[in-house]
């Protein structure tokens, strides 16, 4: 027991941190038709686990892999020249199924991205004034997401825009582990 006490502890309160900060920023949006999401910044070889807290603390889990979703990001579109092509060279090359997600960092990469048939936009570090904008644009018609910068005291008020999911990094990157202690007892269970 002794020899994996450290190790078990630090898991457990990895684990607990990820869980208690998803729930802080879910209770800041109880009431709001939004989802809170992790990302894929988690620890090496934990991401599953990562994941698996955040759920476990009320959140949503956005993607595990390349695997499972299209991001297209801002060099993803420098390399193919416009919103518009990118979309398509991802269109062209992946299975049917999977959905197509694109950041945008400005409202008229928000009506490219919608245009050219993205299935999620992404509105990267816009200011709430941007945010709503963009959502009158495109509520109800795709899916909105909101990241970048956001944390718990700004998390409501990007909510209230009224995208459908904030993207939250923090959630397994910067989680700051619970308290936590073993305590060996006695035979007889008293603590002496």
């Amino acid at each position: 027991m002794l020899k994996g006490e450290r190790t078990a502890l630090n898991f457990i309160q990895r684990m607990s941190g990820i869980a208690t900060l998803t729930r802080r920023y879910v209770d800041r949006v109880k009431g709001l038709k939004v989802k809170i999401l992790d990302t894929r910044k988690t620890a090496p070889g934990l991401r599953l686990l990562d994941k698996y807290a955040v759920r476990t603390g009320g959140g949503s889990n956005h993607r595990y892999g390349l695997f499972d979703g299209i991001l297209i990001k801002d060099n993803h579109i420098a390399a193919a020249g416009s919103i518009k092509r990118a979309i398509e060279l991802a269109m062209k090359n992946v299975p049917h199924t999977l959905k197509i997600e694109v950041e945008a960092e400005d409202l008229q990469g928000v009506e490219e991205a919608y245009k050219a048939r993205a299935d999620i936009i992404l509105l990267d570090n816009m200011t709430l004034e941007q945010m709503r904008k963009a959502v009158g644009m495109l509520k109800g018609k795709v899916k909105i997401e909101a990241s970048g910068g956001i944390n718990l005291n700004t998390v409501e008020d990007v909510a209230k825009t009224g995208v459908d999911l904030i993207s939250v990094g923090a959630l397994t990157h910067s989680a700051r582990a619970a308290d936590f202690s073993l305590e060996i007892l006695k035979s007889g269970g008293n603590r002496g």
